[in-house]
């Protein structure tokens, strides 16, 4: 029963005039604007992506498009997960700096309390000093 249908399956979709493809797009240029710092394509920012399309006649700017509104809430999140990794950041590298410098006195607090020269020891290192 499983085969009918399988092969009802293959022959429409052989008569279907759409054709489906499995690679992958490759953009046109992408390589050169990643050479010359550029967007990867052509709608990700500038002046084409982030101006208004129109403006009215007495100069007043046309409101944001829902596109525009979109990519600067995007920008702003990525703004403020920036601030906020770089204040971690700055955290973590406080508290390492502190940690290294408790580990600095407890070594010097340790040399402290080791056993001092006495006697002949004391005298021959007064006199090598």
């Amino acid at each position: 029963m499983a085969a009918p249908v399988r092969t009802l399956c293959c022959s429409v979709l052989r008569l279907s005039s759409r054709q489906f493809s499995t690679t992958c797009g490759v953009q046109g240029g992408e390589q050169w604007r990643k050479e010359h710092g550029v967007a990867r394509s052509g709608t990700e920012y500038g002046p084409l992506t982030d101006l208004p399309d129109w403006s009215f006649a007495d100069g007043r700017p046309a409101p944001p498009m829902k596109g525009q509104l979109r990519r600067k809430q995007e920008r702003e999140v990525l703004a403020r997960r920036i601030v906020m990794l770089n204040n971690e950041m700055d955290r973590g590298m406080e508290a390492w700096s502190e940690k290294r410098e408790a580990a600095k006195k407890m070594e010097e607090h340790k040399k402290s309390l080791l056993l001092k020269p006495k006697g002949k020891l004391l005298m021959k290192k007064k006199s090598q000093s």
